[in-house]
């Protein structure tokens, strides 16, 4: 008889994961659902990324690639990190993979030992611990309160770190707040950082150019260089050019930890389709100016989100500077009755009578470590956002 490996006992499938097959069966039903609850941008791959795709598949390129991605793009990756983040890597201290989780699973498989501790700021992705679970390590939470604007206190990192921590996660813009670190806050933790040399910092870029409000970007290993080699900087293809079906993640980071990283994904696959490698590559070499035109059509979308929750009753919503989310609190809802009966204890316990009882689908706050939340994503159409955050307040207004 089949029996679960003990590494997956504590692994849940991604909350938001599993939402967004709800939704599909849902609509396989013929129900008509609003759904904010998936991270995924809704514009089209660039043209002259299919077309680069599509001409190196008709000229043969379709055999085994290397197992650490294609030269042109790891030279494209090389430009991309100089000309965006100021950041100089060596061919060899740059790796591809099939979308920036494999990578973070890679470097946590390839580093990690059982009792080592990784520091995951909260709210955080979903499976930043899972993946901690999965290699032998133990997961640490460290609150990011909504009165610091979800970000991370440098006192509170400092409080977190031991002597069994071996990596510590920066994610801003953040996934799922939104919240940004500015420079002088980003400063303030790589102090912090530079006093314990035995930690491994993975810097999650990956909503990089989803920046609002000329708030501004910028990146630890920028920030401190003194800390980039022991950085791994991960970024990928998916957020920014809208590429997340193509699956192309991609690092920079210290060299004997990329060369660990690829023997890890060795063991995996046999390397990153060739025909997503032409398209990253010509997504990353080709045309900017779509990133600052996208990221302001969300900005607006945004804007219109946010305006609309905080009219609903029970909900404050705090409005986020980066990603394609918000982070509502419903702490006005707890403790209340839905219209069909339903009594509201946990924000999961609201995400689902939404679900039930307007069909629009969210994901509770309580799957990124932070109660009473929930998260919507805003990467979807106009008409869907009104339409999703109009049942939200129909909704808010009918609990008893």
């Amino acid at each position: 008889m089949f029996e679960v490996a003990d590494r997956l006992k504590n692994v849940k499938v991604s909350a938001s994961a599993a939402m967004t097959r709800k939704v599909r069966e849902l609509r396989a039903e013929g129900v008509k659902i609003v759904g904010l609850s998936s991270g995924e941008p809704d514009f089209p791959t660039p043209l002259h990324a299919i077309e680069a795709a599509h001409k190196a598949a008709l000229a043969g390129d379709t055999k085994y690639p290397p197992q650490d991605g294609v030269r042109p793009l790891k030279e494209a990756i090389r430009r991309k990190f100089k000309r965006d983040n100021n950041l100089d890597y060596a061919l060899d201290e740059v790796m591809v993979s099939n979308g920036s989780k494999q990578i973070m699973y890679d470097a946590l498989m390839a580093s990690v030992n059982p009792g080592d501790e990784v520091i995951i700021p909260a709210p955080g992705w979903i499976s930043y611990a899972d993946q901690a679970v999965i290699a032998g390590a133990r997961p640490v939470s460290v609150s990011c309160p909504e009165n610091n604007q979800f970000k991370l206190r440098a006192a509170d990192l400092e409080a977190a770190i031991t002597p069994r921590t071996k990596w510590m996660v920066l994610n801003f813009p953040n996934n799922p707040t939104g919240a940004v670190c500015s420079r002088a806050e980003m400063r303030e933790i790589a102090d912090v950082l530079l006093g314990h040399p035995h930690v491994m910092i993975m810097a999650d870029d990956v909503y990089e150019h989803l920046i609002y409000d000329d708030f501004g970007f910028c990146t630890i290993a920028e920030v401190e260089p003194r800390l980039k080699e022991r950085t791994l900087t991960v970024n990928g293809a998916s957020k920014a050019y809208a590429m997340t079906g193509w699956r192309v993640g991609f690092a920079g980071g210290p060299r004997p930890l990329i060369a660990a990283m690829t023997n890890m994904q060795g063991q995996i696959g046999s390397g990153i389709s060739t025909i997503s490698q032409a398209a990253a590559t010509a997504a990353l070499d080709g045309p900017q100016d779509l990133l600052k035109e996208r990221a302001a059509d969300y900005q607006k979308r945004r804007d219109e989100v946010v305006a609309m929750l905080r009219a609903a009753p029970g909900i404050t919503c705090h409005k986020p500077e980066g990603a394609f989310y918000v982070f509502p609190n419903i702490a006005g809802c707890i403790g209340k009755t839905t219209k069909a009966g339903r009594r509201i204890a946990t924000d999961t316990d609201f995400v689902t009578a939404l679900l039930e009882e307007k069909h629009v689908a969210t994901v509770q706050g309580a799957a990124y470590g932070m109660s009473p939340y929930f998260r919507i994503s805003y990467a979807t159409d106009v008409a869907s956002l009104r339409e999703g955050c109009g049942r939200i307040q129909e909704f808010c207004r009918e609990l008893r």
